[in-house]
């Protein structure tokens, strides 16, 4: 489709590229400059990348940065800065010397896909709109080219910070989607059925009116909810934080959406009074949403930590629930690690965008020659053990929203914790099924573990790899341990070449040839293909010889 500039795009054109260059060898400069600052200052921000790995970067850039016009430059600087992977340490465009821009919508993804969530007024008609390619390159390939600016730790933190760079043309012009710096950009869009391009302005305005994520109510910028109700993670908005108590569930709800004492009233204060509610009233549940909390000052999770240990009350399995999302980030991921590692907890939603334990806290170091100026972090927050790190906390039940859940106020994370069933709930079923057969109730341990596997209460309970892992500690020490293990995850998981190949090794170990003999010719029943299948031929031809 033909690209027609208005008056509006020229100047906008011509005031973003009227600047005064910087030159090759000032940028060069300023590239050595930070090479030298990052690896005699802060050599331990070197566990994603390796030293070594880092300066070959620097290195190609150094030799491609002659070739490159001034916003690859920048947009070359970010990638550099995100090979840490630390949300923290970053580069922002906003505080470029080299002006970028961005087209006026938001995109979000949503459960049924990559959509226009929020935009500009005179683009109202594109709310909701799905997203398919940008300038032709299907949203995919968009996205893998784009995630290399990123400072991503996990593929939360893309989702909920990254998109937006998919917005900006310097961007997509640098990372290879447009062959050309372009102010105009052509969208591929899908709604109501029906697929359709459009072409829309760049402005000098980065970035959307946002308060906690979502589009500020006296902007310029629109959405498609329904403004008639408000559902809870969305009230109350000039709060960091509020409680309400839902009858009907007898359910208290915070939502937490930032962590900072609130101007009217403070951290302790706040749930000093949530706690006391619970106390005196009658409360079955309690849930702390922090969705959309992005973090502030760890030293103010202790009052919301100590007054949940305290509260026996709440801080049972199947009473305290945590919301997550992928803006829960920062002082946030510090505030779940914190209950994770405290309290009967159990987390729905989405993972956070943060990893378990992280550098934070950052400096910032202005570029010399450029003005350009990155964040650097140096503080090292871990709340959990070297062995517990992870990309993120994972929610004990994943629960994402549509397109149509966000427009109707529905909200599918709290409905879930609302419609829990906590009746006979084990939060630890390995360690109780444990217990049960160390003290011999092995027909109880069958009946409950059948009851939990098909219960969706304990469906982020992978019970098939860890009935695997409880069998294989005990193979070569209590073999007969083993064999119950295995025999009731074959019973389980009757179509699983590895339950039934870890019994028929269990089988071995017992020296019973003839079962073994049976259960790895199951394994070949199921498929005669892989791993599982290539052990089960080799195994049975060595049974052979022993029958």
């Amino acid at each position: 489709m033909k690209k027609v500039f208005s008056i509006l795009t020229l100047l906008l054109f011509f005031s973003g590229f009227s600047q005064n260059d910087i030159s090759t060898q000032e940028w060069q400069n300023d590239l050595r400059y930070l090479q030298k600052i990052v690896n005699q200052q802060y050599p331990f921000l070197f566990k994603k990348v390796s030293q070594s790995a880092f300066n070959d970067e620097v290195e190609s850039f150094y030799k491609a940065i002659p070739s490159m016009e001034q916003h690859e430059v920048v947009v070359g600087f970010s990638k550099i800065i995100a090979l840490f992977k630390y949300g923290h340490t970053r580069m922002a465009y906003s505080d470029s010397p080299v002006q970028f821009h961005s087209i006026p919508v938001e995109f979000y993804r949503f459960k049924d896909g990559l959509r226009i969530k929020s935009a500009r007024e005179e683009y109202q008609s594109l709310l909701g709109a799905k997203v398919k390619a940008i300038e032709g390159v299907p949203i995919e390939e968009v996205i893998k080219a784009v995630y290399p600016t990123v400072p991503v730790e996990n593929a939360m933190f893309f989702d909920a910070y990254g998109l937006r760079h998919m917005t900006i043309p310097e961007v997509l012009h640098a990372q290879g989607i447009t062959d050309k710096l372009d102010l105009i950009i052509t969208l591929t869009l899908e709604k109501d059925g029906k697929q359709f391009d459009y072409e829309i302005e760049a402005k000098t305005s980065l970035w959307p009116p946002m308060h906690y994520g979502e589009i500020r109510p006296d902007s310029d910028w629109v959405n498609g909810r329904d403004k008639s109700t408000t559902p809870n993670y969305l009230k109350n908005f000039d709060r960091i934080y509020y409680y309400e108590y839902l009858e009907g569930s007898k359910t208290v709800y915070v939502r937490h959406s930032r962590i900072q004492n609130d101007e009217i009233e403070e951290v302790e204060d706040f749930y000093n009074r949530v706690f006391e509610f619970i106390n005196t009233n009658e409360v079955d549940k309690f849930v702390l949403d922090v969705r959309l909390n992005g973090g502030g000052n760890n030293f103010l999770n202790k009052p919301i930590i100590t007054g949940i240990i305290s509260n026996k009350k709440i801080n049972q399995p199947g009473k305290f629930f945590v919301i997550t999302g992928r803006r829960t980030f920062s002082a946030a991921q510090s505030l779940i690690n914190e209950i994770d590692n405290y309290t009967n907890v159990l987390f729905v939603g989405e993972p956070s965008s943060e990893n378990i334990n992280f550098y934070g806290d950052n400096k910032r170091v202005v570029l010399p020659k450029s003005g350009l100026p990155v964040y650097l972090s140096f503080a090292w927050w871990q709340d959990k053990s070297q062995w517990q790190n992870a990309d993120y906390i994972k929610p004990h039940y994943s629960v994402e929203m549509t397109y149509e859940d966000y427009i109707s106020n529905q909200d599918p994370l709290l409905k879930h914790v609302l419609d829990f069933d906590s009746h006979n709930f084990v939060m630890d079923p390995m360690k109780y099924l444990n217990k049960l057969r160390k003290n011999g109730n092995l027909n109880q341990v069958r009946k409950e573990a059948k009851r939990m596997v098909n219960d969706k209460a304990y469906s982020f309970i992978d019970f098939e790899l860890e009935f695997s892992g409880a069998g294989a500690v005990m193979l070569g020490n209590n073999n007969q341990g083993a064999l119950f293990i295995f025999e009731l995850a074959s019973e389980l998981f009757p179509d699983s070449q590895n339950s039934w190949g870890n019994l028929a090794q269990a089988q071995m170990e017992l020296k019973d040839f003839k079962s073994a003999k049976q259960s790895y010719k199951k394994v070949l029943s199921i498929s005669d293909k892989g791993g599982a299948a290539f052990t089960a031929k080799r195994m049975l031809q060595k049974i052979e010889g022993k029958l």
